[in-house]
């Protein structure tokens, strides 16, 4: 089991190598890591101004909902043995229950709007996880093409790319969570009450004198709600754009300045940041989407609390 361990963690370890190695294959063009961030359009869907092509971000989008049902139902359905043994697969399923519920859910959400937005939150932390996840792993879902040596086949190279380095799709899911805040919020405590709990608790009573200043709190509250959906996607956007860039930059030092002395210590740097998106970033950025949704929501419904 160890030598599986050490040899899957090798492969991951030369994921980024076999990435590289197809970028070599390009044709010789100015290096820009901002090629890499371009979706594309391989199937154009034009509705008036509505674009609904399918790019390489909705293709990853698929990959990772398709993963993501998969993975839930592997971890999630785990049968307990005869001897009421605990297998390495419910294990893990009950961590991530665990941590959804009791880290995620009950630490945001009232009592009684668990049962209802359990799910939705639990889901948000396990898709954004897999998303970010499929980031780091080079898949031939690239818009670049290269030849087959010796034929006239041309095959997607490999690269890595995360779907929420697109500002659309974190907007998306924090629009998703916006949404949901202020319908529940209106329907547990009524429009009047509700929009009414914006003001902040001790101000003095409404009054010609006092129009103007609690008009503009007023005013500030409102602008802080908007801005928690753009923090919201702001947040993951940049956290998984900043870390993708970082690992292209360092490796792209070799090409851009055709040195090959220079992997001595851009590889190394590259590797460093790639471990430390996979092993840290990506699970912080899903937890803290999640968390931060299932805050809003129960403060909507609570708001008194």
């Amino acid at each position: 089991m160890k030598r599986l361990s050490a040899l899957v963690l090798a492969l991951w370890l030369g994921l980024p190598s076999l990435a590289l190695a197809s970028a070599a294959t390009r044709a010789v063009e100015e290096f820009n890591p901002e090629h890499d961030f371009d979706p594309g359009e391989w199937i154009p869907i034009h509705l008036g101004p509505l674009d609904l092509s399918i790019n390489k971000t909705v293709a990853y989008l698929i990959l990772g909902t398709i993963v993501t049902i998969a993975l839930g139902l592997f971890l999630m359905r785990a049968r307990i043995g005869p001897k009421t043994e605990v297998g390495r697969r419910q294990a893990v399923g009950e961590i991530v229950y665990d941590i959804a519920q009791t880290q995620v859910a009950e630490q945001g959400l009232p009592h009684k709007a668990i049962g209802r937005w359990f799910p939705y939150v639990a889901t948000l932390m396990l898709f954004i996880w897999v998303i970010n996840m499929i980031g780091f792993i080079p898949l031939p879902l690239s818009n670049e093409r290269f030849t087959v040596p010796g034929t006239s086949l041309e095959l997607p190279t490999l690269a890595i790319y995360a779907a929420t380095s697109s500002i659309s799709v974190t907007l998306a899911l924090a629009l998703m969570t916006w949404v949901f805040t202020h319908i529940e919020g209106i329907r547990y405590n009524g429009p009047v009450k509700y929009f009414a709990s914006w003001m902040p608790a001790g101000m003095p009573k409404f009054s010609l004198v006092m129009a103007v200043p609690l008009s503009l709190l007023y005013l500030l509250e409102v602008l802080g709600q908007f801005m928690r959906l753009i923090s919201l996607s702001v947040r993951l956007y940049a956290n998984m754009l900043a870390g993708h860039m970082l690992i292209l930059t360092f490796i792209g030092l070799i090409f851009v300045l055709e040195n090959l002395a220079v992997a001595v210590f851009s590889v190394p740097f590259a590797a460093i940041f790639y471990l430390f998106e996979v092993v840290i970033v990506v699970s912080i950025q899903a937890f803290i989407f999640a968390a931060l949704s299932a805050i809003y929501i129960g403060s909507a419904i609570e708001p008194d609390h």
